[in-house]
């Protein structure tokens, strides 16, 4: 028997397979425990009876299906077992119906992989503690000022901001956006590059700017949307990414001016750790505050972008991941150089070497220190 209780990994995987659809199984291993949860996929392969903690319910069905070559499996619900969804949220079979056309999924490859796009996005912030139930959140609007948003880190995927669309062109507008990340006070709009250069269509992202500001105004009160998230395999997609952008003839248009923040979060548990951060209230000034005196900060004044002034060195803290500011602070060194330091994580810290070179210094911070001084 699998018992599903909240907290568990075979409630957070039901949870994610029923906004998802599909799911990689690479993300697995941002749930938890790889092994644990692929041993888990393949006790559900088989019938097995499944008892819902609160309602006692008792389910006698076998749950998912695998399909595809190895190296990209894709996990889905098998058909039989869909009514046990009901389980998890009253009327969530009729909703993973009508989203998911029946639970019957192209094998195309693009559809494919932007389902897994969307899916690792969502895991990673399931595995934060925000809450991604589509079927649950209170559905976006262009009516009028309506703060329907919740108070709570939420994410909605690129489906429920297609929704409140009225013409055709919301076809091409969110083929790259994974969906928005609302939280206290702001909003990130979010990609997922996996392993691959993200593509940008500058003329496409401010399109989408554009309408996410308008949903984030008459759904959250929120005046700008300035920040993304950029979900990637490794730090590697991200070095990459900057360097494709900076080959861009158009400058007005690159991905780094769309967005005055794009903070790059890989796909694993310090992603995970990492995405916490950035969604807890008022973190930029709270991690900064307990970085550095008053004094030596910054506060934004200067030519310059950086946080603060130490011993004659001027120092950035990159542990928000922000690589459009990074991108300014190499572009300012190139031009000027002077004694400069990074602040950084272990895992950070191979390719902000690779991208700086001997520009600037390299400070390690464990998260553990960060998380403990913004109580995470």
């Amino acid at each position: 028997m699998v018992t599903i209780k909240p907290g568990s990994h075979a409630h957070q995987l039901l949870q994610l397979l029923a906004v998802a659809g599909e799911i990689p199984a690479s993300a697995l291993s941002i749930l938890g425990n790889e092994r644990v949860l692929s041993v888990l996929v393949h006790k559900l392969e088989s019938v097995q009876d499944i008892r819902f903690d609160k309602s006692g319910q008792i389910y006698h069905a076998k749950l998912i299906q695998v399909n595809g070559k190895r190296s990209e499996r894709s996990i889905r619900l098998y058909k039989k077992g869909i009514p046990v969804l009901d389980g998890l949220y009253p009327g969530l079979v009729e909703w993973y119906m009508a989203t998911f056309n029946k639970n019957n999924f192209s094998g195309d490859q693009f559809h494919v992989w932007r389902n897994h796009r969307v899916a690792e996005a969502l895991a990673v912030c399931l595995a934060a503690g925000i809450d991604i139930r589509a079927y649950a959140l209170p559905a976006l609007q262009k009516i009028g000022i309506n703060l329907v948003v919740p108070d709570s880190p939420s994410f909605y995927i690129a489906r429920s901001l297609k929704k409140t669309e009225s013409d055709n062109l919301n076809k091409t507008m969110y083929t790259r956006i994974v969906g928005a990340l609302f939280y206290p006070g702001g909003v990130y709009a979010t990609y997922n590059t996996r392993d691959a250069v993200m593509k940008w269509s500058g003329r496409g992202e401010v399109k989408t700017v554009g309408n996410l500001l308008e949903l984030a105004r008459m759904n959250a009160g929120l005046s700008e949307v300035n920040a993304a998230v950029l979900f990637g395999r490794n730090a590697e997609v991200a070095l990459k990414t900057i360097l494709e952008s900076d080959k861009s003839r158009r400058p007005e248009m690159r991905f780094d001016r769309i967005y005055s923040s794009i903070y790059f979060i890989p796909l694993n548990q310090n992603g995970v750790r990492l995405l916490r951060i950035l969604i807890s209230p008022d973190w930029n000034e709270r991690l900064l505050s307990a970085l550095f005196e008053p004094e030596e900060r910054s506060y934004n004044k200067g030519s310059m972008e950086y946080d603060a002034i130490k011993d004659g060195r001027k120092i950035l803290s990159h542990l928000d991941g922000d690589i459009a500011r990074l991108i300014r602070f190499r572009e300012a060194l190139v031009s000027y150089p002077e004694p400069a330091l990074v602040l950084c994580y272990p895992w950070q810290t191979g390719f902000l070497k690779t991208y700086l070179g001997e520009l600037a210094e390299i400070l390690e911070l464990q998260m553990d220190e960060v998380e403990s001084a913004l109580v995470i």
